[in-house]
């Protein structure tokens, strides 16, 4: 008889296990007392494995299955090779997590921003995407307001001396002066 088995091959007549092709003989003796010579043509292919490590961020998809992972771990994927007998494929995988964080500020006129470096003259929402050790995206918001300085001006003339009112001071002599103090937005106001 011819006989193709993957790995291993046990032969019925005689209860012998093959793990190699060849050409086998049994000799027993019949129900005549005669010699009977059973002969075995044995193919032998074997199965196949292989191992593979991937490390990626949040997901991977197997190209050996299509499936796609999001958590650490050892898969398998049995398949069948080109002789017909098992091919299992493992996976080690390393998924590393993206992460997000948030912060919020509130400035006067402009904001450099420690994350990026950048300066920022109005309010709103800025994200900054970095790398951190494992390789991922670590995605910086930041929730920005700012409030504006103000300025005002005003002219006045007076005989001898003049008290401002905006600062209580009394000037004797004519100039340009000026007094800071807080607006209502907790920024400077300039008069």
């Amino acid at each position: 008889e011819s006989v193709i088995a993957c790995d291993t091959y046990t032969w019925a007549a005689n209860g012998q296990t093959y793990t190699t092709g060849g050409t086998y003989t049994n000799t027993t003796t019949n129900t005549a007392g005669c010699s009977n010579i059973a002969t075995l043509n044995l193919t032998i292919n074997n199965s196949t494995t292989s191992t593979e490590s991937a490390t990626a961020c949040d997901s991977y998809t197997w190209p050996a299955n299509g499936v796609t992972y999001t958590t650490s771990g050892t898969y398998t994927n049995s398949t069948t090779n080109a002789a017909g007998c098992p091919n299992i494929a493992t996976l080690n995988l390393t998924i590393n997590n993206s992460s997000t964080t948030s912060e919020s500020a509130t400035a006067c006129d402009s904001y450099t921003w420690p994350e990026n470096g950048q300066t920022y003259t109005t309010g709103g929402t800025y994200t900054n995407p970095t790398s951190y050790a494992a390789g991922c995206p670590n995605i910086v918001t930041l929730n920005l307001t700012i409030n504006n300085s103000s300025t005002t001006s005003e002219s006045a003339t007076a005989c001898d001396s003049y008290t401002w009112l905006a600062n209580g001071q009394t000037y004797t002599t004519g100039g340009t002066y000026t007094n800071t103090t807080t607006n209502a937005a907790g920024c400077s106001n300039i008069a």
